[in-house]
Parts: C-alpha cells; sequence; structure tokens
C-alpha cells in the first residue's frame, strides 16, 4: 500500500459527527495496522532529512570519490630515482581527493595574486597531519556583512561557499562549485586555518574538528610582516577511509602532486618537507616520465627518448613523445590533474593526428586514426575558462571546445618535429602487423588440384610428390600463352602449367597491402605456387611448382615484366631466390636473317646484337631476308615447336643474387630510389646486351644490360626532346601527318590506324588516340599552337579535355602553321629511325623555334620526369631576334592562350597564376577567370561544398553559373558577414583562385640525347640556338646542290633539244650504248638517280638497293618527243634563267636570312591564330549576353579593325640585278655582280611584335652597340666551319636596332594583344632597284587605332595581291610563277598559296603578295623524282 493509501472517507459526502468518530477510530486502526508493516520504523525513521555536513560523511562518493581501499595502476613519484614510476599502489581515492583539493587551492591563488612565489607541502606520517602554505595574498580577514562571520570561517568551514560563482567573469581557476576545502574540513578530525592580511596588519588563526562540526573561535593578533600567506594544517579522519595512518603508498601519491604544481605552475618554487622541488618547468616535468632512472653508480642522466615540447602561449603547453601500443596521458587543468584526460586532450591529439595522416598520405599509405592514436604519449599543461568536469573528482574535462576560452593550434615546426619521432616507424609497425594478418588470409596451399582461378592451365602433376619438377610458365598475355600451348604439345602438360599475366605485375616492393590484397595476379600466383605470407623459403618442397619460367616478348616491355617478378620475388620470398633454378626466363628472337640462296638462318636475341652483326655484313646485308619477332604473337606453331625443341637453350635460369645483385633491384625498383637510378641510367653504354650463348643469366647482368633499356625507353616516351618539343608518340603522329600532307578532315580513329602501322607504333591505341587528341586541343591550358587541328569534341575548358568525344566521331588534320613550324626544307636533313625493319620517324625534327617552350610539357619516367609551362611564342621569337643580333636575353614568363588573369612572380623558379574576382556589390563577386588548370566543372563542385560546409559556416550563400566551354562566368551571392570573411582573408586565397606553376623541373633530351636539367626557359633558347641555326647552314647548302644540279638539268636539257633540232645530235635508229658515249663525248653531265639508302631489315630500301642501274642520261633520253620544238627550247632557257636567280638568290643570304624570313613568317600565322582565337572568345561572349543573364561582369574590350599596312615582314624579298649583255639577254655564265636588298614591312604579328625594317649590311658594317651588355657565346660546329666564308663572317654581322620589350608578369588579355598590334606603325620600305622579279606590294597606311573600348568588328579582313607575270610566260608557269618542268622544289620563303580558309576563322584573311622564288609543284626534289620513296596513305 502507498505511504498516501486511504479507505476514501475523506471523499464521503455524510459528515455527521457519529460518521467522523467512526471513520477516526477506524483510521488510527490502520495507522495501527501500517507501522507495524514498516517493520518497526516510523516514518520519520524512514524519511530523514540530513544536514549538509552529515550528507556528505553518509554519502562522500558523491563528493570526494570511494573512501574504500582500492588497488590500481598509478604514476607516483620515486625519489630515490628522481623519476615518475608507474606502479601497483593501494589507496583510497576520497583521502587523495581532499588533500588535492587544498593543493589546488593554493594553486589558485598564483592566479589571483601573480606575486606569489611559492608553495610550502609538508607531510608528517608520524602525526598523520598534512601542511600546506602558500605565499599568496591572503585571506581578507574581516566579517561578512550578510553572513556575520569572518571571511576565513565562512569560505572554509560553510559549504556552498566560494568566489567562482559568477559566470560572468571568465575564470582560470581550478575551484568552482562552492565545496573544495570544506570537504576536507569536514573530513579531517582538526583543520586548521592560518592567514595574514596586512592591509589590517593581522593574522587569523581558526581551528576546526570534529568533522567541522566543532568550530573554534578565531584568535586574531596582530600582523607585522609585510609578506601575506595561508596555510591550511590538517589532519585526516582515517576511520572514515578505512585507515589508520599515511601509509607509503598515499604519501607518494601526495609527493607526485606536488611535483605536479610544481611543473605546471609557472614562477612558483615547490618546497615538499622543506626542500625545493627542482623542476624548470614543464618541459622538466616531462621528462620525468620519459627520462630513464638515474642510478646511484652512474648519476648522469642518459639520453631519453625523443621530447617534442611547445609552450603555444601562456595557456597551453604541449608535449609529445611516442608511446609502446598504447595512447598514454599527463594532463592539467587549471592545475588539476585531469587523469582520464578529456575534451583538452582531445583536441590536441585530434590535430595531431589530422596533420600526421596528411602529411603520409603523401607517400600513399592508408592509415587509420587508431593506429596513430595507439602510438602516441601526450602532456597537456592547459589553462581553461571556466572549466566543467565529469564530477566533482574532476578527472574527466567535459567542457566543449569552443568554450575553451583560447585555442592552441598546432604549428608545422611541432609536427615537423613529430615526424622526426618514432611515430612514423611505430605506426608503420602496426600496419605492416594488420597487413601481414591480411596477407595470410590468402595464402596458398599445396594440394594436387586448384579451381577458381582464370587463365591458369594446371600441370598435371602440379601439387603432387613430383611437384618440385613441375614449372609454371608465366606469359605476358593470351597470345603468349597461345605460343606457350603450341609449344606444350612437344614437352606435354604433366609437368607444365601455363598462367597468362594481365598486364604488367605490381611493383610490390612499395605497394601497400591494400593494393597487393587487390591485385589479382599476386593473389592467384600465391595460390598457384602454394606460397605463404611471411615463410622463408630455403627449398621448393612445400610449392606445388619447383620453377617458374617467365615467357614474355623480346622488348623492353618484356624486360620490364621480367624485372617486376624478379622484384616480387626478391621482396616477398628471397630464400626462392636462392633455390637454384627456381626463377627462368624464356628467350625467343628478336630478329632472324635468312639468306636468300643458301637458307642459312641467323637468330638474333638483341637489336644491338642484330645491329653489330649487319654492320659487319657486305653491300648492307645484300641477299639477307630480314624479320622482326618483337612480339611472341609474331611466331607461328612451328617456331614453338623448335621452341620447346629446344627448351634447354631457350630456358635461361637466374643465377642466385649476390648483396649487389640485390642492392641492384632494390635501386631499380625502390621508389625512393630516383636519384640512384639517375646514376644508373647515365652510367649506361650503348650496344651492351647480355650474352645469351650462356646457359644462366646474373641478376645483376639483368638489371644492368636488359632492364636498363626500359627504363631508358621510359623516359625517352616520357620527356621531350629540346629540339622540337615533342615525345616519341607525337613525333610518330606530326610525321605521319606530314608525310601524308594531312590536310583534309581525317577521323582520329582512322589517324590512329595509320600511325600504328606507318609510324610502328608498338602501344596501347587509346594512348594514342589520346595523344591525336591532346595535340589538337586549343582550349586555355592546353596548347599555345595546336599543331593538329580540331574538327568536333575534342575537349573543353570545362573538364581540362577528359569531356573528348570518341575518337570514332571526331576528325582532325594538319593545322596549317606546322609545316611553317616544321619547315619541309629541313626534311632532307633529319635523321630518320628504323623500327622493325621500317624507316619511321627523324630522331627529331627541327623546328623554327624550340616548341617544347610554346606548348610546354608534363612526364613521369625512370628516375627523372618533368615540368614545363607554356610560353608566349611572341617572347620566344623576341629572344631569337635579340640572340640574333647578339643581345641579351629578355626573362620569360609563363603564358598562356586566351587566359585572362594575372600571372605573377612569386620567386625566380615560381609564379602564380591568379584568376579573376570582381565586386559588383555588397553581396555579389562575379569570376571572369580561374587559375590555369583549375578546371570549370570541377570549381563548380568546389562552389556546391561551399554552400553546405560540414567543416563550418558556409562560405557562400548561392551562385549562378554561366560558363561556356571558352569562356567562365560565375556570380557569387553572399552574406554580408561571408562578404566581410572574405575581404578579411582576401578573396583569391578565400575562393581558391591561385595556383602555383614551378620552373625547377624543367627536364628534356638534349641535341645529343642526353637528359639534362634546365633552369630557365632562356637558358633552352641558348641551347636550341646554335644548333638550329647550324641547320639553317645545312639548309641552305642542300638547297644550295640541288639547285645548282638542277641548273645543270636545265642546261642540258636545254642543249639537248636544241642540238637534236639543229641535227647536230641524231638519236633516232641508234643503239642505246652508243647514244650514252656519243652524251659523254657531248660533255653532257650525267645525273645519276638518287636512291634510298638500305635500312637494315627493311625490304623496300633493300629492293631499291639491288634494283639494275639506270641510266646517268635517263633525264635526257625519257624527254616526250614533243619537247623537240622551239617553244620547248624558249621554256628550258627561261627555266635555266629562273633557276639561275634562284641560285644567286641563295647565296646572297645568310642563315639568319633564312631564319628571320621563317620566324616573320611563323609570326603572321600566329598572329592569325591569336585574332581567330580572340573572335571566338568575342562572339562567345557576345553570344551570352544576348540572352540577358546576369553576372557577367564588366565586358572585355573587343579586338581593333585593321589593315594590313604592306607586305609582310613574313617574307624576306631578294632583287638581284644581272649584269646584262649587249642585246639585253642574262648570259648564265658571265659573273654576276649582285646587290641584295632586304625590304621589310609591319605585320601584325603576335602580341608584342614590332615593325621592322632592316636592311643586310655589308661585311664592313659592325653590328650595333645599342647593346651594353655581353652577348651570349653561340658554337656552330663544323657543319658551318666548312661552309662558304662569305656566308659564315657574315652571320653574326647583321644588325638591327630593335626596342628592348618591357617585361610585365601579367599576361594581356588577346584583344590587348591584337589591339597593340593595329597600333604599330609600318617601317618605310626601302627603295628598290628597276630590274626586279616582280614589283612589290605598295604599303598601305595603317588603319588608325581605335579606343580600346571601341567594338571590334566581327570579321578580320587581309587583303592579297596577286603576283604579276608577263602575258607570253602565264601559260608557261604554274601556280608559283615557275615554270611547272622545273626540277627545283627548293623553299625560299613560306609559299604564299591561295589556301582554303580556316574552318574555325570568323572571316577569310587575305595574304598579301611576295615573288615567290619557290616551286612547290613536285615532289622533294623535283619533277624527275621517280615517286620511289613517296608516302602513301591507304
Amino acid at each position: 500500500m502507498s505511504d498516501y493509501d486511504s479507505d476514501g472517507s475523506a471523499f464521503s459526502l455524510d459528515n455527521s459527527p457519529a460518521k467522523k468518530t467512526a471513520s477516526a477510530a477506524k483510521a488510527k486502526s490502520k495507522a495501527s495496522t501500517s507501522a507495524a508493516k514498516r517493520n518497526g520504523q516510523s516514518v520519520e525513521e524512514i524519511y530523514q532529512k540530513k544536514t549538509p555536513i552529515e550528507h556528505v560523511l553518509l554519502r562522500p562518493d558523491t563528493y570526494i570519490g570511494s573512501v574504500e581501499p582500492i588497488e590500481d595502476e598509478m604514476w607516483v613519484m620515486n625519489l630515490e630515482t628522481k623519476r615518475m614510476v608507474q606502479r601497483k599502489i593501494k589507496y583510497t581515492p576520497g583521502l587523495y581527493k581532499i588533500v588535492d583539493e587544498i593543493l589546488v587551492n593554493a594553486a589558485d591563488n598564483k592566479t589571483r595574486d601573480p606575486s606569489m612565489k611559492k608553495i610550502e607541502v609538508t607531510i608528517d606520517k608520524d602525526s598523520g597531519t598534512i601542511s600546506i602554505m602558500n605565499d599568496g595574498k591572503g585571506i581578507p580577514i574581516e566579517i561578512h556583512r550578510e553572513q556575520n562571520v569572518y571571511v576565513p570561517e565562512l569560505i572554509f568551514g560553510h559549504l556552498l561557499t566560494s568566489s567562482n560563482y559568477d559566470d560572468k567573469q571568465e575564470k582560470v581557476t581550478g575551484g568552482r562549485n562552492g565545496y573544495g576545502a570544506k570537504l576536507c574540513n569536514i573530513f579531517s578530525k582538526e583543520f586548521t586555518i592560518e592567514t595574514a592580511d596586512i592591509s589590517v596588519q593581522k593574522k587569523y588563526i581558526q581551528i576546526f574538528s570534529n568533522n567541522m562540526n566543532t568550530i573554534g573561535k578565531p584568535k586574531i593578533t596582530k600582523y607585522s610582516l609585510k609578506k601575506e600567506y595561508t596555510k591550511i594544517t590538517f589532519k585526516p579522519d582515517f576511520e572514515k577511509f578505512h585507515m589508520t595512518h599515511l601509509d607509503d603508498d598515499i604519501v607518494a601519491l601526495i609527493t607526485k602532486r606536488a611535483y605536479d604544481l610544481a611543473g605546471c605552475i609557472e614562477g612558483v618554487k615547490v618546497f615538499l618537507n622543506g626542500e625545493c622541488i627542482a623542476l624548470k618547468g614543464f618541459k622538466s616535468y616531462v621528462e620525468l616520465y620519459l627520462l630513464p632512472p638515474v642510478s646511484a653508480d652512474n648519476p648522469v642522466v642518459p639520453k631519453s627518448q625523443d621530447i617534442v615540447y611547445k609552450r603555444f602561449s601562456d595557456r597551453w603547453e604541449v608535449a609529445f613523445a611516442v608511446s609502446e601500443g598504447q595512447f598514454n596521458q599527463v594532463s592539467f587543468v587549471n592545475s588539476i590533474n585531469t587523469i582520464r584526460g578529456g575534451t583538452h586532450v582531445n583536441y590536441i591529439a585530434d590535430q595531431i593526428i589530422k596533420n600526421f595522416i596528411a602529411t603520409v598520405k603523401k607517400s600513399k599509405v592508408n592509415i587509420k586514426t587508431h593506429q596513430v592514436k595507439n602510438n602516441m604519449w601526450l602532456f597537456v599543461n592547459s589553462k581553461i575558462v571556466n572549466p566543467a568536469f565529469d564530477s566533482q573528482t574532476k578527472e574527466t574535462l567535459t567542457l566543449r571546445t569552443s568554450a575553451f576560452g583560447s585555442t592552441c593550434n598546432i604549428s608545422e615546426d611541432f609536427m615537423r618535429g613529430i615526424m622526426k619521432t618514432e611515430l612514423k616507424e611505430f605506426v608503420d609497425l602496426m600496419i605492416k602487423r594488420k597487413d601481414e594478418r591480411d596477407l595470410k588470409k590468402t595464402d596458398g596451399t599445396r594440394t594436387s588440384r586448384i579451381t577458381g582461378i582464370e587463365k591458369l592451365d594446371d600441370a598435371n602433376l602440379a601439387g603432387t610428390r613430383q611437384g618440385n619438377d613441375c614449372t609454371l610458365i608465366l606469359t605476358e598475355g593470351d597470345s603468349a600463352k597461345t605460343l606457350a600451348v603450341a609449344g606444350l604439345g612437344v614437352q606435354g602438360r604433366d609437368k607444365f602449367g601455363i598462367f597468362a599475366l594481365r598486364g604488367k605485375p605490381l611493383n610490390v616492393r612499395d605497394a601497400a597491402a591494400s593494393q597487393i590484397l587487390g591485385n589479382k595476379e599476386f593473389t592467384y600466383i600465391k595460390q598457384i605456387l602454394g606460397l605463404k605470407h611471411g615463410v622463408k623459403y630455403t627449398s621448393t618442397k612445400e610449392l606445388r611448382y619447383g620453377h617458374v619460367l617467365i615467357m614474355a616478348d623480346q622488348d623492353v616491355d618484356g624486360s620490364h615484366i621480367k624485372g617486376l617478378v624478379v622484384n616480387m620475388f626478391d621482396s616477398l620470398y628471397p630464400g626462392l631466390l636462392e633455390v637454384p633454378g627456381f626463377l627462368q626466363q624464356f628467350i625467343t628472337p628478336v630478329v632472324r636473317a635468312t639468306q636468300r640462296r643458301t637458307n642459312k638462318r641467323m637468330d638474333f636475341y638483341t637489336e644491338s646484337e642484330f645491329k653489330e652483326w649487319f654492320v659487319k655484313q657486305p653491300d648492307s646485308g645484300k641477299g639477307w631476308t630480314i624479320k622482326y619477332y618483337k612480339g611472341l604473337g609474331t611466331s607461328k606453331d612451328a617456331d614453338a615447336h623448335e621452341y620447346f625443341r629446344k627448351l634447354d637453350f631457350h630456358r635461361k635460369s637466374f643465377d642466385t643474387p649476390s648483396t649487389e645483385d640485390r642492392q641492384l633491384v632494390d635501386m631499380a625498383f625502390n621508389k625512393s630510389k630516383a636519384n640512384e637510378r639517375k646514376e644508373w641510367l647515365a652510367a649506361y653504354q650503348p650496344g651492351v646486351y647480355v650474352d645469351n650463348n650462356k646457359s644462366s643469366v646474373g641478376i645483376g647482368e639483368f638489371i644492368n644490360k636488359e632492364l636498363v633499356l626500359f627504363s631508358m625507353e621510359d623516359n625517352n616516351r616520357s620527356i621531350p626532346s629540346m629540339v622540337d618539343g615533342l615525345k616519341p608518340g607525337q613525333r610518330k603522329i606530326l610525321w605521319t601527318s606530314l608525310e601524308a600532307n594531312l590536310t583534309s578532315e581525317t577521323k582520329v580513329v582512322i589517324l590512329q590506324g595509320k600511325v600504328t602501322e606507318k609510324a610502328v607504333y608498338h602501344h596501347g591505341d587509346q594512348s594514342l588516340i589520346a595523344t591525336i587528341v591532346g595535340m589538337a586541343q586549343d582550349f586555355v591550358g592546353s596548347n599555345n599552337i595546336n599543331l593538329m587541328m580540331p574538327e568536333g569534341g575534342f575537349g573543353t575548358r570545362l573538364a581540362g579535355g577528359k569531356d573528348a568525344a570518341s575518337a570514332r566521331y571526331i576528325s582532325t588534320y594538319l593545322h596549317k602553321i606546322a609545316r611553317t613550324i616544321f619547315h619541309k626544307n629541313d626534311d632532307p636533313l633529319l635523321e630518320n629511325l628504323t623500327d622493325d625493319g621500317k624507316s619511321v620517324e627523324p630522331r627529331w625534327y627541327i623546328p623554327v623555334m624550340p616548341m617544347v617552350l610554346v606548348n610546354g610539357a608534363e612526364g613521369i619516367g625512370t628516375g627523372w620526369s618533368t615540368t614545363i609551362p607554356n610560353y608566349n611564342p611572341t617572347d620566344i621569337i623576341d629572344n631569337l631576334r635579340r640572340m640574333m643580333n647578339r643581345q641579351p636575353l629578355k626573362p620569360m614568363t609563363p603564358w598562356y592562350r586566351g587566359f585572362r588573369g594575372i600571372i605573377e612572380r612569386a620567386a625566380n623558379d615560381r609564379v602564380r597564376t591568379l584568376g579573376v574576382i570582381t565586386k559588383l556589390s555588397d553581396t555579389e563577386l562575379h569570376i571572369s577567370e580561374l587559375p590555369i588548370r583549375t578546371w570549370t566543372e570541377s570549381y563548380k563542385t568546389l562552389l556546391n561544398t561551399w554552400m553546405t560546409s560540414e567543416k563550418g559556416s558556409a562560405l557562400i550563400k548561392d551562385f549562378r553559373y554561366n560558363a561556356s566551354t571558352l569562356t567562365v562566368d560565375i556570380t557569387l551571392t553572399l552574406t554580408a558577414d561571408q562578404m566581410s570573411k572574405a575581404e578579411q582573408q582576401g578573396l583569391e586565397e578565400r575562393f581558391k583562385l591561385a595556383s602555383s606553376i614551378t620552373t625547377t623541373n624543367m627536364v628534356c633530351f638534349d641535341r645529343e640525347g642526353r637528359l639534362r636539367r634546365y633552369s630557365t626557359p632562356e637558358e633552352i633558347i641558348e641551347d636550341f640556338y646554335p644548333l638550329r641555326l647550324r641547320y639553317y647552314q645545312l639548309r641552305k647548302e642542300n638547297m644550295a646542290e640541288k639547285l645548282g644540279r638542277d641548273l645543270q638539268t636545265a642546261d642540258n636539257r636545254a642543249r639537248f633539244v636544241l642540238e637534236i633540232i639543229q641535227k647536230k645530235l641524231v638519236v633516232n635508229n641508234r643503239k642505246r650504248v652508243d647514244l650514252i658515249n656519243e652524251l659523254r663525248q657531248r660533255d653532257y653531265t650525267p645525273m645519276p638517280k638518287t636512291t634510298k639508302a638500305a635500312v637494315a631489315g627493311d625490304p623496300d630500301s633493300e629492293q631499291a638497293a639491288e634494283a639494275e642501274d639506270a641510266s646517268d642520261y635517263d633525264y635526257l633520253l625519257t624527254m616526250p618527243i614533243w619537247n623537240l620544238t622551239q617553244e620547248k627550247v624558249e621554256k628550258l632557257l627561261k627555266e635555266k634563267d629562273q633557276i639561275q636567280k634562284k641560285l644567286e638568290e641563295l647565296l646572297a643570304l645568310t642563315p639568319i636570312d633564312l631564319w628571320t624570313a621563317d620566324l616573320d613568317e611563323v609570326e603572321r600565322q600566329w598572329n592569325e591564330m591569336v585574332a581567330e582565337y580572340e573572335q571566338r572568345l568575342q562572339d562567345d561572349e557576345d553570344n551570352r549576353k544576348s540572352q540577358g543573364g546576369k553576372g557577367k561582369g564588366k565586358a572585355r574590350p573587343k579586338a581593333v579593325a585593321r589593315k594590313p599596312a604592306a607586305a609582310p615582314a613574313a617574307v624576306v624579298k631578294r632583287k638581284i640585278d644581272l649584269v646584262k649583255k649587249e642585246n639585253g639577254d642574262a648570259d648564265p655564265q658571265s659573273s654576276t655582280s649582285t646587290k641584295v636588298i632586304k625590304t621589310t614591312a609591319a605585320t601584325g604579328g603576335g602580341p608584342g611584335a614590332k615593325s621592322r625594317a632592316a636592311v643586310k649590311p655589308e661585311p664592313d658594317v659592325k653590328p650595333s652597340s645599342s647593346s651594353q651588355a655581353p652577348a651570349p657565346t653561340v658554337t656552330l660546329g663544323s657543319d658551318l666551319d666548312d661552309s662558304d666564308e662569305d656566308v659564315a663572317s657574315s652571320i653574326f654581322k647583321k644588325a638591327a636596332a630593335k626596342k628592348a620589350a618591357s617585361g610585365s608578369t601579367k599576361q594581356q588579355s588577346l584583344s590587348d594583344m591584337f589591339a597593340a598590334k593595329v597600333n604599330t606603325k609600318p617601317a618605310a620600305s626601302s627603295s628598290k632597284p628597276a630590274a626586279t622579279v616582280a614589283a612589290a606590294a605598295p604599303a598601305k597606311p595603317a588603319a588608325t587605332a581605335a579606343s580600346s573600348t571601341s567594338a571590334a568588328p566581327k570579321k578580320r579582313v587581309l587583303t592579297k595581291k596577286k603576283t604579276i607575270v608577263s602575258s607570253d610566260e602565264e601559260d608557261n608557269m604554274d601556280a608559283d610563277g615557275v615554270f611547272a618542268d622545273s626540277d627545283s622544289d627548293v623553299d625560299m620563303a613560306p609559299p604564299q598559296r591561295r589556301t582554303a580558309p580556316s574552318r574555325r576563322a570568323a572571316a577569310v584573311a587575305k595574304k598579301p603578295a611576295y615573288v615567290d622564288i619557290s616551286d612547290d609543284s613536285g615532289d622533294d626534289y623535283g619533277g624527275n623524282d621517280d615517286d620511289s620513296d613517296d608516302f602513301e596513305m591507304d
């Protein structure tokens, strides 16, 4: 029944006196019965009210913790060793707590009185008393008006009294709830207060006894000293703690707390039993835990483990050390020892863990938080404002981090210190243990049957007693497996198993366990062989197979696969490599030479071996049929049968590795050994190869002679040449396109097939397609000059080109500027390579300017990588001209076509690219450009995260996205607070509109094929210049030689026809031999046909070399009969005159003149590209503006319309006055006095181009002295030294006064640069002699430049002048103005044919006229070429 049970009489409606009397009697009876049911206890006995003191004594665990003695592992002070030790002690937590309350009170007084200098702790074990004194400000000795007691009595003798109740005040003290010292008083037999107040010159002493129930009368005396103090002396009531005295354990624990105060309170000396504790601060305190104990025999303190300590502020001190597999912490909050940590410890630990994982993630190691935390030992000494704990015992801080009143951000230098400790090693060890447990889950077992493994043909005896004799063949793909299957038709399947690898095996040396576990090939190999992780094998008896045979292609990729397998066993199962014959390789011929006459066969297993043999053969291997076997798929079943019949020869075992061999394997595959690999590659000697006549090969020999070839090839694929800026794949694409004259649209997938066939591309189709697409991309951040034209979706700046369409949907063709940069007249000078016995692309092209700077490059090879930014072609051309004029180079800054942001130099080797952000209003920002290679879609994703940030307040409120594939247009909406924070931080930094580009890793292959690191782009130009100048001299010599031969041919043809007409020579009805002899007698010049040199293994070249020698007079005897006319004679004579003029003009030019002409033409076409791209950007902006969308920001100024001022400087004009005979005809045999005048006119050029008008100086004219700085030294090489003396002497005597272009770190917009070109005034043209080949186009005045804000026309129109020729010659001249039958095909200047307009151009650009001195109608060497060497496309 409830305490409030009733019979219901209170609700009765009968209120008569009789009824009330009966009810009262009945209630009394029930009360007596209820009392009896409570076991004799009355209500008063059951329901009690206790005084506060009684409640504390009755329920002590609520206030001071348990009063029962417990045993626990605790840190205590060992006074003998002077170190903290963790040991099991028996103590009463309640007693420890009441002592700690008095100690914390003494420490709090330092906060109230900074002048406090001392705390004295005295422990008297005999009497059982403890005394704690501090010399800080004393307690006021006055009566509290409200409580009518002295203040000392109030705060030490009355519960719930404190000075810490005002939460509006930020206090960093330990006291908070008003219990503290009163609890010590309550649990003491005797408690004495002693304090001094110098303001009233009084000393106060008061004694409490009987658990604070008896309050003695205060004893107040005079006090004349000038230093105040407070001293508390108490004798605990040991009975309450089930103790009899102060034992050693509790004394050690109190002693430890005294040391705590000495280490935590700055500026206070702590005395223990009269002896000062010698600690200098928190760092010294931390060392008590980490330093080894001091031995009595050796008082010298040994070296401690690494300690990372920093005082971040007056409120935070943090120390770090490495623990042993368990998280440890020693922490303090306002001098309170939080033995269980809390939010302040987590606050520091979380930062350290996060920063540590972020640092280690760079090495791609997956680390969990607990793996780091379990190896940490933290020491934290903090001052927290108004702290909150889990209980009165204050063992755990529970206050939220944001209420700490201060912050402690772990700094970079602190993290660097942590990274130098053993934390990484301990974490790695923990990860390794976990990884080993995971890897053991995929262990194999020795069993006779294994299932569930794809591409495995298991040996019949594998896993049986005879398994040790079985061999597992690892093949490179399915085609190699097919060859092995065919070969096993000879050997049988009992002892041979086959497993086809998919791609290259994993490099397990530096791979994470997750990578290894996720690699199916490795897991399958473990299971097939029966390998167990962590087992150290000394034999193969426990395995399913006793041998592993690697069957890969004989190319460099096959060598890499072999190396990766060697590395796998060396890393994880090194003992197996010690087993003789365990690891083997299968070799197949790479080249097979068969003598056609005797059918003799020679097999070669390396290309170096074959080339060495081929060079020694007479007649360049004439009579031999050469076949290449680079891939195992080339071999037929018959070849496989032959290989396996001679298995003892084709199977080569790897020798037992020495220590040096294992070091080489580690060097080759350890990612941290990049510098060692550089030295290894630098020491490579070309031409060395493994001797395959031996039955075994050493691993060291394999690494140094075979694997090194892959590393060299890897670098060759990944790093461009300084000369042409191309990688091999790009060069193959360009070569195929140039050879096929790819000027019409071709599907990318078709071009990929042609490159694979013609240029012998060995790698993946998708890789080649990606390279083609990359060469055609023209969005901001890709190419400055795209050599291929993009027709279709080749990718945009939205996704950085990754949004390109499929190769079967898009088309491409050569950009018109490609042939200008890679001039056809340089083609005969190039050194073509051979691959699979075919002549393929050149070793490198020799462009007009260093293209590696124009389009930049990125790549990662073996031991080397490269990162080269893009530069402005105009700046490059300008510096080349400065080199020609022997002027110092102007430093260049990276530049990207179409980029409208800012590029500024942050350091000598680093620049920053900044996007464009403009404040439209107090709540709106407009972004019109992003940093280089920050793609629009990625940035849009970032904006979405900023709207709903989980790591703090959102950065933006909303945004409008109006970007296109060409330009950026994003408007951000912010709140006033967000805008204020953004402006305070900086808009570029806040919205990640800055990126950096470094120039410290500009690595290229130099002209000699050596890897070289260039420190500046100017250094690349200085290396490129002498090579390019030398090749202009070689071009001139080659062109002169061809023109000389063409001149002889034309002269002989004219004389031949004339003599037949005059009947001086009879050709009809005569024997061929007699006719040729007569031609010799008449001094006709023989003209042998030019044939290709034989290439090793190239059937076409061999057939050409073996063809029957044709007559040296076929150029005469094969002329059509209709040529025997007077008109033909006249035409031939005119043709001879034309060739004579060409030759004279050529000889009058210097290499620099030729180069200048090419640069002018490149600059003219580059200017057209700039104008076209600018028009595209303008049209895109106009289209978006017409839609009425917001957030466009300020419109860019449009391009300024202009007309060409005169004939462009892109073409060098040469006029030659010949000495005339009296009859007015030019005499080809007479000596000619040539005066060469070069006229130039202003051209649009690229950004920063200038009008130029220069006259070629005579030999006695000295270079301009306008430049004071020393000119760079140029070495031309032996080819130039042997050249014509006049030409060589004039190379550096070209004086062209040129105003130095001012540098700017801000990249101009395309419209600004184009407008600058419009404002350029033309130079006055030179006077012209009367006798000229054709009149130069008259100069027109430049259009008046409009202001930068004026509108630009949608189309940019250039006019073209037509070349005028005489009417009697017009019918006999081709489009170039030269006789069609001329054999000459030397381009004196870039041809100005009428070409189809660009598919991207908004307007038809009409080209200015110039006199063309070339004939481009025939093949490379004229119409007499038999086309046998022409490149044809299927």
